[in-house]
């Protein structure tokens, strides 16, 4: 009977603390959701992102023109009921080409992100955490990076692996990951003296276990926020690339590519590159304010 009591009383314990953690979370929640609709910015950069998001998850379920139809009776229409942003020089609608690229444009930022931000994370989660020789080696790699215009080697990478879609992500990633490094190690240099990193240790943790289960947690929401804000400029820069042609090549309907074909006929039809232009700038500035909102919630100052 004793026992049956005590394991009683236990259990009541556990369930009033998991009632208690749960409450914190609703609260947590609920305050968090205060802090993203107090920044109106915020609401506009996260209504962009989604809606980008969407359009480019239903564009192959649109009721669009053929994005790759070449029409040349219809060449350089304006921008009218039947085409509303109006139809390029070989008689290709723009509406169509722009939403079937976005979808270009989210997998080259969502892929670069992936790859410079898990590179730089372990680097820098490694550079910070074991110090010394390991710590010098990699921030004078990342310096060697940071001497140079990152849109400059992005370039010098491209032009050596040669254009195309697949070789511009893998080029912006390739200079893209020095920053989670230093991020991430600033996090580590911070966070590894910390006292429950140092009983974790202690109770024989091992290094991998005490970097990717205790720093690594403490840490992800600046990498979030900078994986965020670094969406847009790799957008900006696969759209340099190819209006360049060192990133997407013809047919493909990707917005950089779209504005350097129009550029012959911006005086005369200016929808022809200025809508898919103002299709970058648009991505890019949703991403930012999100970034910044995603910033300020993660703010410990802000969260008191």
């Amino acid at each position: 009977m004793g026992d049956g009591m005590f394991r009683n009383v236990k259990k009541q314990r556990f369930t009033d603390k998991w009632a208690e953690v749960h409450r914190y979370q609703i609260q947590d929640i609920k305050f968090t959701m205060y802090l993203w609709q107090k920044s109106r910015l915020s609401l506009v950069g996260s209504g962009i992102v989604v809606a980008l998001i969407v359009v480019a998850l239903l564009a192959p379920h649109l009721p669009l023109y053929d994005p790759f139809q070449l029409n040349v009776l219809n060449r350089l229409l304006p921008p009218s009921g039947e085409h509303l942003c109006g139809t390029d020089q070989l008689g290709r609608d723009i509406l169509t080409r722009m939403i079937h690229g976005s979808r270009i444009s989210l997998m080259i930022g969502a892929m670069v992100v992936a790859i410079s931000s898990l590179i730089g994370l372990v680097l820098g989660l490694m550079s910070g955490y074991f110090g010394g020789k390991i710590d010098e080696a990699i921030m004078r790699l990342t310096d060697m990076f940071f001497a140079f215009p990152r849109l400059v080697l992005a370039m010098a990478v491209a032009a050596a692996l040669g254009p195309g879609i697949n070789n511009t992500m893998l080029a912006i990633a390739v200079v893209s990951w020095p920053i989670y490094a230093r991020l991430a190690r600033a996090g580590a240099l911070q966070i590894k003296n910390e006292i429950y990193v140092e009983a974790a240790k202690s109770i024989g943790a091992s290094n991998m276990r005490t970097l990717f289960l205790h720093i690594l947690p403490m840490i992800l929401h600046v990498i979030v926020v900078q994986a965020t804000l670094d969406m847009g400029g790799v957008i900006l820069e696969a759209a340099g690339l190819s209006f360049i042609g060192l990133g997407a090549q013809p047919p493909s309907p990707e917005w950089g590519l779209m504005v350097s074909e129009g550029r012959h006929y911006i005086h005369m039809n200016w929808w022809v590159s200025t809508l898919p232009g103002m299709a970058i700038v648009v991505t890019a500035l949703g991403f930012n304010l999100l970034g910044d909102g995603l910033r300020d919630i993660f703010d410990v100052r802000a969260r008191r």
